[in-house]
């Protein structure tokens, strides 16, 4: 069984995912939701590093394994081994936004960011002209300033001053802050009778969350629930408005990912908050709809 809708083509959109797959259990689920949405002509996935040593080549194996997974082939980008501070190189994902952010095509980009923002850093550098021409999403930062940090924020304490260098760009960027990702709460027992039974990519995304719930890296979840924090970059991109949002100034993040006030930043467009059963409901429907029995 099939989408028994379609999507005009003007409403489309050329999309790359940006991410940090093997670094915790959400961001496959947010792949997933890409690559099965009608609206959305996924261009590229690109990995991107969580600091660690190799986490861009275990992040690159993870899609891999989603892709093999769903029987889809979309191409892959090798991004950045590390923060700006620790790669100079110009990597197979940097090209790729330049040469996809500089086609001439009716269909706007966006770029899907679910982790630290250094590739979409270094393409700005290598090329500004990109600037003009491609949407940012990032799953990211505090939020508006003045913000103290609540905790540390992970996507941008992984490259801070790939996070600084974006949100002082000028770019169209949207961000969604700590306060509206962490809202978008499933439980385990939900993604075991829903999620699980749907082919190949149900039983990794089920038992890849499972496994990673009960693992040390774990320690700050609740224990049978979790935050699919990266999928409303997802959502919004199908729907620009399943949240509510304003215009402010983007924010400066502290060396503890604090939101501090930077008066010369430029407005960025911010979501308040998210509509989690919408961005959960059109995932799950569409995967059962693709990989459902």
């Amino acid at each position: 069984m099939g989408f028994m809708y379609e999507v005009p083509d003007y409403k489309k959109l050329r999309v790359i995912v940006d991410t940090d797959a093997a670094c915790e259990a959400d961001d496959p689920f947010a792949i997933a939701h890409a690559l099965i949405s009608p609206k959305l002509m996924v261009k590229g996935i690109i990995a991107e590093h969580f600091k660690e040593a190799g986490s861009m080549e275990r992040s690159y194996k993870e899609i891999e394994t989603i892709l093999e997974a769903m029987d889809i082939d979309v191409p892959i980008f090798k991004g950045q081994d590390g923060p700006l501070s620790q790669d100079e190189s110009v990597s197979e994902a940097v090209r790729f936004i330049i040469d996809e952010a500089l086609k001439e095509d009716d269909h706007k980009l966006f770029i899907l960011c679910q982790g630290a923002i250094t590739n979409v850093a270094k393409a700005i550098s290598v090329e500004p002209r990109i600037k003009d021409k491609i949407t940012v999403i990032w799953i990211g930062t505090h939020g508006e300033a003045p913000c103290k940090a609540p905790f540390t924020e992970f996507n941008s304490v992984n490259d801070i001053p790939a996070a600084n260098l974006v949100l002082s760009s000028g770019i169209d960027l949207w961000l969604v802050p700590s306060h509206v990702y962490i809202t978008v709460n499933i439980g385990l027992a939900e993604i075991q009778r829903r999620i699980r039974p749907c082919g190949k990519i149900g039983e990794h995304l089920f038992k890849n969350m499972a496994d990673y719930n009960i693992s040390p890296y774990a320690g700050w979840t609740q224990g049978e629930s979790w935050s699919l924090g990266d999928s409303p970059a997802i959502a919004i991109a199908i729907n620009q408005g399943c949240g509510h949002y304003h215009y402010a100034k983007a924010p400066y993040v502290a060396d503890d990912t604090s939101s501090v006030i930077k008066e010369d930043n430029p407005q960025i467009r911010i979501y308040t908050d998210i509509d989690s059963r919408y961005v959960l409901e059109d995932f799950i429907s569409k995967l059962e709809i693709s990989y459902g029995s």
